[in-house]
């Protein structure tokens, strides 16, 4: 069994609990997750069932979500899981005076990563460096923000903001939450948070854990095909012998040079999904590696 789960995770679990949970109902070991989603967030999670852990380096790495922000209050943790900073009044805030501060957030930016965050400092996460009481200094990181769009407005003492956002991987949306209500003078911190996309998994074509637990009893589970996920990428198709010789790890030599650590999907040409090879310049072309191998074809 291999292939791809598009799970709707659900509030109050971790990714962990989740990847924990489909072990146990699949009964396999081999089972991973691409793109952590903290407790607080629901959304799309991409599970990866058998060989297909050793796929989630290659999937898409674009994202979408649906964001809560409440300004006029700051948290230890950028969202309502933490303990309360600062608290004042927002209620003068316009929904216009807000647009030309979300401009800012745009295209490619530096991003400093919220104190409670899985990123390593020192071979320390820095959640535990923060639980402990321990402040270190954290590096600015490049993120890339595709779009940002606003879906609602609620006017208050504390107003909310509703955003559609689009981004690339590692973007923090706690740290844009934060950084937005710093903009504005007033503070701010993420209400809610739904991953509406991730790794080319949409929310709309999601599937519950009571949903997935139900279909693994029945023995009626139905995976996403590895190159289905994979599609992004291009491919090429390989003889009969040659794709023998690929499987067992034999470099490849191909006269048409492509561009040195270009990746692509390898198909037999009986149209079986082979793995993901890389290329290496040649002396006349290029040098096509195994870089994973999924079936053997022998």
């Amino acid at each position: 069994m291999q292939g791809f789960l598009n799970l709707h995770k659900p509030l109050g679990l971790t990714s962990h609990d989740c990847v924990a949970r489909v072990r146990r109902w699949l009964r396999l070991k081999r089972v991973g997750h691409a793109g952590t989603l903290d407790p607080a967030a629901s959304g799309v999670l991409p599970i990866a069932v058998g060989r297909a852990t050793r796929l989630l380096q290659f999937l898409p790495q674009d994202k979408a979500y649906r964001a809560t922000i409440r300004l006029g209050l700051t948290t230890t943790t950028d969202d309502l899981e933490g303990e309360v900073l600062t608290t004042q009044s927002a209620a003068a805030l316009t929904l216009e005076a807000i647009k030309p501060a979300l401009s800012q957030f745009l295209g490619q930016i530096q991003q400093i990563p919220p104190n409670y965050s899985a990123i390593q400092v020192q071979g320390k996460r820095l959640y535990n460096l923060a639980r402990a009481g321990i402040s270190v200094t954290v590096e600015p990181r490049t993120v890339e923000i595709f779009s940002l769009d606003i879906l609602d407005w609620r006017p208050g003492e504390f107003p909310e903001l509703d955003l559609e956002i689009a981004c690339g991987a590692g973007t923090y949306i706690r740290a844009i939450a934060r950084d937005l209500g710093q903009a504005l003078g007033t503070g701010g911190t993420l209400a809610a948070l739904s991953r509406t996309r991730s790794s080319g998994f949409e929310i709309s074509q999601s599937i519950t854990l009571e949903d997935l637990e139900l279909q693994a009893q029945q023995n009626q589970l139905s995976l996403t095909p590895a190159e289905t996920a994979l599609a992004h990428l291009a491919a090429i198709v390989l003889p009969a012998t040659t794709s023998r010789r690929w499987c067992q790890g034999q470099r490849i030599a191909l006269e048409h040079p492509i561009p040195a650590e270009t990746i692509q999907r390898v198909h037999h040409e009986n149209g079986q999904f082979l793995g993901i090879g890389r290329y290496s310049p040649g002396e006349t072309g290029s040098i096509l590696s195994a870089e994973v191998v999924l079936e053997p074809n022998s």
